[in-house]
This record gives structure tokens, sequence and C-alpha cells, in this order.
């Protein structure tokens, strides 16, 4: 049953070519999965247990460049004075690795393991995610109180408040857009994207309509090279791309609970991670189609695919 459901993910996603999929599996209720640009190497959170318990059983996986499984528990809770519960969003800053994990934002060296740095956030904190921006700051989630934290690295991790709004609807999935720098956020509760201005201000991009119900429970956000889009609806099973043309494009569906995923944009991969499956993909994603028109027509080529070449006429047939 899952080996089915992966493989049907990645003849909807088309592969770049087929040394860019990899199936993981072994894991533990994976959250989040990201890739290291500069080192080939990437991560997964796994949850391990139930998402708000201070059971320290939470591990991060780490992986090599082709997506086999170098440590499964590289870092751990209770192993080396870990704490680490119920690890949720990822994100790399240079040579750490950030968690999110309840009301703390813990930074491990990403070659060693070694935790190098713990933020604390108000104890009624349930961060889920964490993103990095180039200018040095990370922001992160927090689900239940509707708010999104803005970190600043040079400043000691100094925390304070980016937004504080009931709009953000159990703000889940963070990520800094590539070409602006603002902070887009997907919504758990009511299914929405909303984008943060590094002032604070918010605007609701999308958002489901009285008679459309695009989304239900989205999880993660992130962008590619081209500045496209993608959001996974965990419960509906889905991934969209939104183009930069404001397309929707359902890539990929029938998922078993897609979660926090991450885009490598340098080898043009989509890492998913399969929350109640226990397992996590990563994929080649579709090219530009080189300026196709809002009617133009794909064709296979546009996933990677090569036509075999026409077959020859035998030869003395007679032509219709």
């Amino acid at each position: 049953m899952l080996r089915g459901i992966l493989l049907s993910a990645s003849l909807v996603l088309g592969l770049a070519s087929p040394t860019g999929a990899a199936q993981i599996t072994g894991l533990e209720s994976p959250h989040s999965f990201v890739g290291d640009e500069s080192g080939g190497d990437y991560f997964i959170s796994n949850i391990n247990g139930s998402p708000d318990a201070r059971d320290n059983n939470g591990f991060v996986t780490k992986l090599d460049s082709t997506g086999k499984i170098t440590n499964l528990k590289f870092i751990e809770g209770g192993v080396d004075d870990v704490l680490l519960h119920a690890p949720k969003g990822l994100a790399l800053a240079g040579q750490i690795l950030y968690v999110a994990d309840l009301d703390q934002l813990k930074g491990f060296d990403k070659t060693t393991g070694k935790q190098l740095v713990t933020v604390s956030f108000p104890a009624s904190s349930s961060l889920t995610d964490v993103a990095a921006a180039p200018n040095g700051s990370l922001y992160a989630s927090d689900q239940s109180a509707n708010s999104i934290y803005r970190v600043d690295i040079a400043a000691n991790h100094r925390v304070t408040l980016l937004v504080h709004d009931d709009r953000l609807a159990g703000p889940t999935g963070v990520a800094v857009h590539p070409q602006t720098g603002h902070v887009i956020v997907v919504s758990w509760d009511k299914g929405k994207i909303l984008e943060i201005t590094p002032e604070g201000r918010l605007t609701e991009l999308e958002s489901n309509g009285f008679f459309t119900s695009r989304f239900q429970n989205l999880s993660g956000v992130d962008f590619d090279r081209w500045g496209n889009m993608y959001v996974s609806d965990l419960t509906k099973g889905k991934i969209w791309r939104i183009t930069r043309d404001r397309r929707f494009q359902v890539i990929a569906e029938y998922l078993l609970s897609p979660a926090d995923i991450g885009i490598d944009r340098m080898n043009n991969l989509i890492l998913v991670p399969y929350h109640y499956a226990h397992a996590a993909e990563m994929n080649g994603l579709e090219a530009p189609s080189g300026g196709k028109g809002r009617d133009g027509r794909r064709t296979l080529a546009d996933y990677g695919f090569t036509p075999p070449p026409p077959k020859s006429e035998p030869e003395g047939a007679t032509k219709k």
C-alpha cells in the first residue's frame, strides 16, 4: 500500500532525472524535510509520538546527496544531554541546523550534530516551522498563538514578535520569498496563504471562498528557483504549485499526509515527508515550459519524457 502511494506521487510529479528520485522509509512521524545546498546533505525531523508531548524522544535523520540515510538518529533526544521532544520545522543558516521544538528553537552543528543554541519562547508557544532569510533573520510560526516571531541571529538570537493576528488562523509552514524577502505563511485552520512584510504588515494572498474550498489544512510552503510557490495540504493529500502569474496547479494528489515540504532549488527537487506513512520522498520537479501562454498545451517533454522515434513503415507497405 505505502509503496503504491509513493510511486503514484512520483508519476504525477514527473522525474527530472532518474537519479533525482529517492524514497525514504523507517521514519517516525516525519514533519519537515530540508536540503543543505552547500553540502548536499538532507535532514528530516521526526516527531516520534505526540506532537505536543514533552517525551524527549524526537530525532533528526541525516541523508546523503542521493537520499540514502547516513544516520537515522543524527540528533536524538535523550542522547548527549540533548532535549528534543517533538521536532517539527527545520531551517539551515550557515553551519547551524535550526529545529522548532515546542516552545524552543534549537540550533545544532549540521556536521557533528552538537547542540550550539537554545532560544526560548513563551511557555505556551507551539512552534511549528522556521525559515531562514538571507539577511540573517529567522522566522518562526507559533500555531497556537497565531503569531510569527523574528529571531536576529547576529544579536545573540534576540526574539521579537513580528505579527500577532487571528487572520493567521493557525500558521504552520513558513518560507521567505526568494525575490521579495517577504515572509509567506500557510494556515492550518482555514487554508489560507498569507504574506508579511519585514515591518509586519499582513496581507491575505489566497483564501477559501464561499463557493470554493480549494485548501483544507495547509502544512508546508516553499519556492523553487524561478519563484513558483509550492504548498502541501496534509488532509486533502495534495501538493499545489502556484505559478508567478497566479495559476493554480495540482502537481500531486492522493498522497498520504504530505507535511512540511521543502524545495532543493539547486538540484530542482521537491522534498516530501509523509507524516502518517512514516516515510519521505525526494523527486525531480518540472522545469518551466519556456513561456507558454495560459492556454498553451503542455507535452510530455515538459515533464522530462522524450517520446520514442516513430516506427518506420515496412518495406513495400502501401500508404493510405
